[in-house]
This record gives C-alpha cells, sequence and structure tokens, in this order.
C-alpha cells in the first residue's frame, strides 16, 4: 500500500499535492482508429474482411470512443448545517480503467472519505468523479491523486482521503502472469494526513470491502 506525501498548509494541515495537470484526451478519430485496428489485425495473420472479423475495427473504434470521452458533469454540493465532526465514506466503487503502459485493463476498486462542513457532495459524484478520470489511459497512481484532487475542490477543504485497489490485467495475463496480484494506494490530505485516528477510521471502512470479496 502506498500513500504520498504531502506539503503543509498554514496551521499545520496537509494540504493536497498539486501534480502537474494531464491533459484530457483529444476527441477520438473513429475512422482513423478502425483502419489502424484493420491493420493491426492483418499484422496479426488474420483477414480482417473474413467473417466475424469484418465489424471488429469498427466496433473497437466504438469501445474506444465510448470509453475514452469522460462525463464532463459537476458533482452537486448539498447545504447542511451542522455537520461537522462526521466521517463520510463512499466505497464498493468499482470501475474499469486502461493501462497506459501497455494498453491492457485494471480494473479499481475505490473508496472516498471526507469530512463535510456546511455541504454535503451527493453520493452518486463519487462515481461520477471516478468514472471521469478512470475514463482514459491511466496509471493507478495518477487516478488516485486526480479523484482526491478534484473532491477537495468540490468540497473547498483538503480534508479528502482516498483508497484504491487495483488488478492490473498487465501484470496478471503479461508479464509475471501473477492472477492474484493486487495494488493498494492511499492518499491522505488535510486532517487525514495530520490525525491518525482519523487515518485508520478510514482504512478501515475502506478495505472493509476489499477484505470480504
Amino acid at each position: 500500500m502506498t500513500s504520498a506525501l504531502y506539503s503543509h498548509a498554514p496551521g499545520g494541515r496537509a494540504a493536497l499535492p498539486q501534480q502537474g495537470r494531464h491533459p484530457l484526451p483529444k476527441p477520438i478519430d473513429t475512422g482513423r482508429v478502425a483502419e489502424l485496428i484493420g491493420q493491426l489485425l492483418a499484422a496479426l495473420g488474420e483477414d480482417p474482411t473474413r467473417e466475424g472479423l469484418a465489424g471488429t475495427p469498427a466496433r473497437v473504434a466504438a469501445f474506444y470512443d465510448a470509453f475514452l470521452s469522460p462525463d464532463p458533469s459537476n458533482a452537486t454540493c448539498f447545504t447542511e448545517t451542522n455537520l461537522s465532526g462526521q466521517l463520510v465514506v463512499v466505497g464498493g466503487m468499482s470501475l474499469w480503467s486502461l493501462c497506459e503502459h501497455h494498453m491492457l485493463p485494471m480494473n479499481l476498486q475505490v473508496a472516498a472519505g471526507y469530512l463535510p462542513r456546511n455541504e454535503v457532495v451527493g453520493l452518486s459524484k463519487f462515481g461520477r468523479i471516478a468514472q471521469r478520470h478512470a475514463g482514459r489511459l491511466q496509471v493507478q497512481e495518477r487516478f488516485t491523486q486526480q479523484v482526491a484532487e478534484e473532491i477537495a475542490n468540490v468540497i473547498g477543504s483538503p480534508d479528502v482521503a482516498v483508497a484504491v485497489r487495483g488488478t492490473h490485467l498487465c501484470m496478471s495475463m503479461r508479464g509475471v502472469r501473477m492472477e492474484q496480484a493486487r495494488t493498494d494506494t492511499v492518499l491522505d490530505g488535510g486532517r487525514f494526513a495530520t490525525d491518525p485516528v482519523l487515518s485508520q477510521q478510514f482504512l478501515t471502512l475502506s478495505t472493509s470491502q476489499w477484505k470480504a470479496a
């Protein structure tokens, strides 16, 4: 399990590290993608015009177009007073991304926690935030960082923690081919980085579903 290092904001509160922004992908040229998939099939010794493969290039292009086009909708916050002191953890979020090193899928189990002040975030928005950053060529460490940063921006506070467990096909089906290998990343910001009890509470709640799976 890995965790990021944090700079400290005024008052001793740890702030989320701000990494260089990873640009969103440009619009997909589905015609060109289909053409290239056809060339790949031919290079693999296949006949891309044969029955069963004739529509494959277009289907693959359509998949990339849908998968790599993140939902741009923003998270919604609701005003709620007197909520200080609560820990909110949203877990059980399972989604797919593509490893940018081998372009193979990785399954990401995601849990996010935050400390509400005078607003709460619509629960479904955590899933949308995670899907938006998964819907591109990724690495798990950057994904964890981006999800935490966006949640922190939404709530206007660094009091955010994100835990991710990844199953990477680039490790399970190629290379060492270790099917049971899992990668955990944890990022603590604000009070989660300075309060070990709070951090442990988050980890206990967020990883309990992983152990049961």
